[in-house]
């Protein structure tokens, strides 16, 4: 059978006639229904999307593509001579070195007392990590001279500190390493380092509840570790992280632990994932019931076409001809709603995005849901509609090329 006759005979057949039947009716909400569940995949994959790549925004400020970290002990020495051998590999922008530790911070009152963690950053942490856009207060300067730092949004707030006098203080105690029995010498038993909060950033609370950022020379003088790290930190240019990271193993060897960003983070990236994926499957599932509809539609319309299929095998039209014809009408009925809704889910998704009507509750960093539309996730939804176009007409079409028009059988 010519496959020219296939399409036509699909295309008359999706088109219906003006008929009292319910074929055309129920073909149309079939294909209202598969049209709802496809604008909601897109919007829910677009929302995800958006929510997404705002986390991972935000993970940038204190997340670099790549960090250098001892597989043993806190801190660790290196060299100019390392440091400079860093520099040269292709792909690296620019390097940090980082110390940091948990400490106990207290206002000048000592009234209010947090443990936070303490991180002594040198002049080029701002080129590696993306903090200074989520500064709200105050600036970006930390001073050795002027014992200055920055500090997470919640951790002045709960020590009750305000930024806007100079002469306010934190006080960082940390443990004297020195001090081998503290209850004979509890004086000396804590380090204690005083800064002025300079400025406030407000990024997430895991971060403005715990940091509290300084120079790096107080740091290391505060945690007794003078000329040592916790983190050499780096930022590549993009899509060099994983070649970059195989060059610093093999010059730091097995005794250092090379981390990209998402290593760092490997549960959050994780559970953004599973939490679209699970997503997908429910409204993969809905749009499978919305499909039910389908087979009893195209199973009315195999009965309801009896003598034209009767006709087709006069004509000497093979059982599997017949079963494409029925099998392209349960993917143009897919493909004829799910067009409608890719189409509207687009469009809501373009005007959220653009007029951002449906609003966050809350404090959040953005002030209305993010919405950021990909083009697999396109694909996706084309790709499922079609499955469930083949499948919801499978059996329709098996059906087609057993039935024989009763009147033709009886003569």
């Amino acid at each position: 059978m010519d496959r020219t006759l296939i399409w036509q005979l699909a295309f008359r057949y999706l088109r219906g006639k003006r008929s009292a039947n319910a074929v055309p009716i129920l073909s149309r909400i079939s294909m209202v229904a598969i049209a709802v569940s496809s604008a909601a995949m897109i919007i829910v994959f677009s929302v995800f999307n958006g929510l997404e790549s705002v986390v991972k925004d935000t993970y940038k400020a204190f997340y670099p593509d790549l960090r250098i970290s001892a597989t043993r002990g806190k801190f660790f020495k290196t060299d100019s001579t390392q440091l400079n051998a860093i520099k040269q590999i292709s792909g690296v922008q620019n390097l940090t070195t980082v110390i940091e530790d948990n400490l106990l911070a207290n206002d000048d009152d000592n009234t209010q007392m947090k443990v936070v963690t303490l991180k002594g950053i040198d002049k080029n942490y701002f080129a590696v990590n993306d903090v200074k856009k989520y500064i709200t207060h105050g600036d970006d300067s930390v001073s050795v001279v002027h014992h200055t730092a920055i500090a997470g949004a919640r951790v002045i707030n709960e020590l009750g500190i305000d930024i806007n006098f100079t002469d306010s203080k934190v006080e960082m105690y940390y443990p004297n390493p020195t001090v081998t029995n503290p209850e004979a010498d509890p004086t000396n038993a804590y380090q204690v380092l005083r800064l002025h909060p300079s400025g406030v950033f407000k990024v997430q609370d895991e971060f403005d509840s715990k940091y509290i950022m300084a120079p790096l020379s107080l740091a290391q003088e505060l945690f007794h570790a003078e000329g040592k790290y916790s983190s050499i930190e780096i930022s590549t240019m993009p899509g060099t992280a994983d070649k970059v990271k195989e060059q610093l193993q093999q010059l730091f060897g097995n005794g250092y632990r090379i981390e990209t960003r998402y290593e760092q983070n490997r549960t959050m990236y994780m559970v953004m994932g599973g939490e679209k994926w699970a997503v997908y499957a429910i409204l993969l599932l809905v749009l499978f019931i919305a499909s039910f509809n389908m087979v009893g539609a195209l199973s009315m319309l195999v009965i309801e076409k009896q003598k034209d299929i009767a006709i087709l095998k006069a004509m000497g039209a093979n059982p599997a001809a017949i079963r494409k014809i029925f099998v392209l009408e349960g993917v143009l009925w897919a493909l004829a709603g799910g067009a409608s809704g890719i189409l509207l889910g687009t469009a809501i998704c373009l005007a959220q995005q653009k007029f951002g009507f449906i609003k966050l509750q809350g404090d959040f960093l953005v002030p209305s849901y993010p919405v950021q539309i990909q083009v697999p996730d396109l694909a996706l939804v084309i790709v499922t509609i079609l499955t469930v176009g083949i499948l919801a007409a499978w059996y329709p079409a098996i059906r087609a090329t057993k039935t024989v028009d009763p009147s033709l059988k009886s003569a």
